[in-house]
């Protein structure tokens, strides 16, 4: 019996559970967020909470400068983000 260690759910092939990075670490915050906006987002990106909803939506914004920035340095392609 090895005393002293937590293993998780589903065995030998399941995930470590380890800390976020330090730039992961999750603070608690409080904004004032327009409910509608939430909600519509939320319905679109199929969250289960406002949390997740706003971290997904976080999440999505920085992917968008990514593909920005990724085809700029692969194609010399500049996209103006502030186009619509």
């Amino acid at each position: 019996m090895n005393m002293g260690t937590k293993r998780g759910r589903g065995g030998a092939g399941a995930a470590l559970h380890r800390p976020a990075p330090a730039a992961e670490m999750k603070k608690p915050r409080s904004f004032r967020l327009a409910a509608g906006k939430i909600a519509r987002a939320r319905r679109i990106l199929g969250t289960p909470s406002d949390t997740e909803t706003i971290e997904a939506a976080l999440d999505a914004v920085v992917f968008r400068e990514e593909l920005i920035s990724g085809a700029k340095a692969a194609f010399g392609i500049v996209v103006d983000s502030a186009a619509e």
